[in-house]
């Protein structure tokens, strides 16, 4: 209550264009509808299920690669087929007689690809209840024989679609070093688990999970231009993991979650597609199968194709839905030991991945501990909360001074505020200069000094501040930031600086200072013509600011607006020190 008050009766941030007349339009008749938007119910019957009566995680696979395949084809207007499909988690089973809602639509285009976002809800027809079962992203790629495509881009109108258009930047970033981010993470974190003290009277040799099955592809199992499905491939795959995970426990298993399918490259009617699975290492309650696809076109062939591969995470549930304990597993020695050390160290990555990136950022503690097999995942999460504090459509406009724009934003338990001001500078002149924290205390009086610890990559880097104390502290502060710095994905696309707090065991608190934490804050910056940049500077205050921010924020007081003039200032005079270092962007 305390916060509507001070921002009581401000006036809204948004201005009259074309794209917020649409807005409101939407918001008046309700009806609004993403053009791109592909809609799938189908009732599961028992020739889609599973012995227990439940529905094929193959059959749904098939489904939703179906429902995102033709939202792609809407807005590419040309063949598309299935390039890959990010980590799916399966939250709930769906039943016979129950029906299968699928939703699809294209987030964002890029030069000849593009992402879809999938949700998948089960429907109880008799009790009208619905469950979210998974959401899924998948990239496809638009394909014409006689000539090469570009996409014409996406117009993200609501909210939730500017969110994800701006987010679709980083996973793609992801996606394009996955392979490469896997295995040097595997590299660093590799898990020496002690086999010789596991109970061998209940251990499975892996040899004894092993599957082989080999699959004709035949007409009704490709599109029309005879490539085959991609849902039915992955749909394949799910089916020779399932047996390989039914050889350990002795049990039907259930599948929990899948890690991205890559399609290397196409296959075709005529193909013989080979499957092999294996359980690479059991857990407590859970275990890791790896299935690889490979091709070839004649029985005389010895050189295959690889298509795919992936690990699907399978568990064994009760009468109850609880986990059951798993047998140990042994592996072969050389290849297989190998295997087994890697679904530990993949375990790890896959928990750390799911806890940044699929939790709620209300729920992530602010300072999130700085890990080699996480680091990847803490980057995206500190670029992709700012681009989604970016996208939100309830800011207000609270004050202006001078073309400084004050906004703010109340949402739940935090206040965010967005100052704002177009400066005489080129964009990427002003993203070294802002991206190079070491140079704050030029002209934020709130750094007081900022040591690099770590430069963790070409984009991202790990720095100590300190800074002096707020009213009514004794203590000066410190902070321990992760800066994540983005170039523009395309037109239009504004140059990111993103902050957030980590936790380094080099850099633990100390008697000296008080710890500060930022959960989201950073920099965007959009190039607005020929030496003309829009600087726009976000902060979601952590309840440790609000007195702080609450108090600066009404009226805009000197302390925001001196603070951010003296950055136009830093600007200005430093626009020309930098300009040979401007080839490297």
């Amino acid at each position: 209550q305390g916060l509507a008050s001070v921002f009581s009766g401000r006036i809204s941030r948004k201005s009259v264009s074309h794209t917020e007349d649409i807005g409101d339009t939407m918001a008046d008749n309700k009806r609004y509808r993403n053009p791109t938007e592909v809609q799938m119910s189908q009732l599961v019957l028992p020739c889609h299920t599973n012995h227990r009566g439940e529905l094929s995680v193959g059959q749904l696979l098939k489904w939703i690669d179906t429902t995102a395949c033709l939202s792609a084809e809407r807005h590419a207007g040309c063949p598309c087929v299935t390039a890959s499909m990010d980590d799916i988690y399966f939250e709930h089973t769906i039943s016979v007689g129950q029906v299968v809602n699928i939703k699809a639509k294209v987030n964002r285009a890029f030069n000849s690809s593009m992402e879809v976002g999938i949700q998948v809800v089960s429907e109880d027809l008799c009790s009208e209840k619905q469950w979210s079962v998974c959401k899924a992203l998948a990239t496809f790629v638009a394909h014409r024989e006689l000539s090469k495509v570009k996409l014409k881009q996406v117009t993200p109108l609501t909210e939730e679609e500017k969110t994800e258009h701006g987010v679709a930047a980083e996973r793609r970033r992801m996606r394009l070093v996955y392979a490469d981010t896997i295995k040097d993470l595997l590299a660093r974190c590799a898990i020496q688990d002690d086999l010789d003290s596991k109970d061998y009277s209940n251990m499975v040799p892996a040899e004894k999970t092993r599957v082989e099955s080999v699959e004709l592809v035949l007409p009704p199992h490709a599109n029309h231009q005879g490539n085959t499905f991609g849902g039915q491939i992955m749909a394949w795959m799910e089916n020779v993991a399932t047996i390989a995970a039914s050889r350990l426990c002795r049990a039907h298993p259930t599948l929990k979650a899948i890690e991205m399918f890559h399609f290397r490259g196409p296959s075709q009617v005529g193909d013989r597609l080979v499957f092999k699975a294996i359980v690479n290492n059991a857990f407590k309650h859970s275990m890791e199968v790896g299935v690889c696809v490979e091709a070839y076109r004649q029985e005389a062939e010895t050189q295959r194709r690889h298509i795919n591969s992936a690990f699907m995470t399978f568990v064994v549930l009760d009468e109850d839905d609880q986990p059951q304990k798993l047998p140990w597993i042994c592996p072969q020695p050389g290849e297989g030991e190998r295997r087994y050390r890697e679904a530990s160290a993949r375990k790890k990555i896959r928990l750390d991945r799911k806890y940044i990136v699929s939790c709620k950022q209300a729920e992530v503690p602010l300072s999130v501990p700085w890990d080699p097999s996480n680091q990847v995942y803490l980057s995206y999460n500190n670029v992709s909360s700012l681009k989604t504090l970016v996208a939100k459509d309830n800011w207000t406009l609270s004050s202006e001074i001078s073309q400084v724009r004050l906004y703010t934003l109340e949402e739940d338990k935090f206040l965010s505020f967005h100052l704002e001001m177009v400066v005489h500078v080129d964009a990427a002149q002003a993203f070294l200069l802002l991206s190079d924290l070491r140079r704050r205390p030029e002209w934020d009086k709130h750094y007081r000094s900022v040591e690099l610890v770590q430069q963790v990559d070409e984009d991202d880097t790990i720095y100590h501040v300190i800074s002096p104390s707020l009213s009514g502290n004794s203590k000066p502060q410190d902070f321990v930031i992760l800066a994540s710095r983005r170039k523009p994905c395309d037109n239009g696309d504004p140059y990111v600086i993103a902050l957030r707090s980590v936790t380094l065991p080099t850099h633990c608190e100390t008697p000296e200072y008080q710890r500060g934490e930022t959960l989201c804050s950073g920099f965007c910056l959009w190039s607005e013509g020929d030496q003309l940049t829009k600087v726009s500077y976000y902060n979601q205050a952590t309840p440790g600011l609000l007195n702080y921010v609450t108090t600066n924020v009404a009226g805009l007081s000197s302390e925001f607006y001196n603070t951010f003039k003296a950055c136009e200032h830093f600007l200005l005079d430093n626009r020309n020190d930098l300009a040979p270092g401007l080839q490297t962007l």
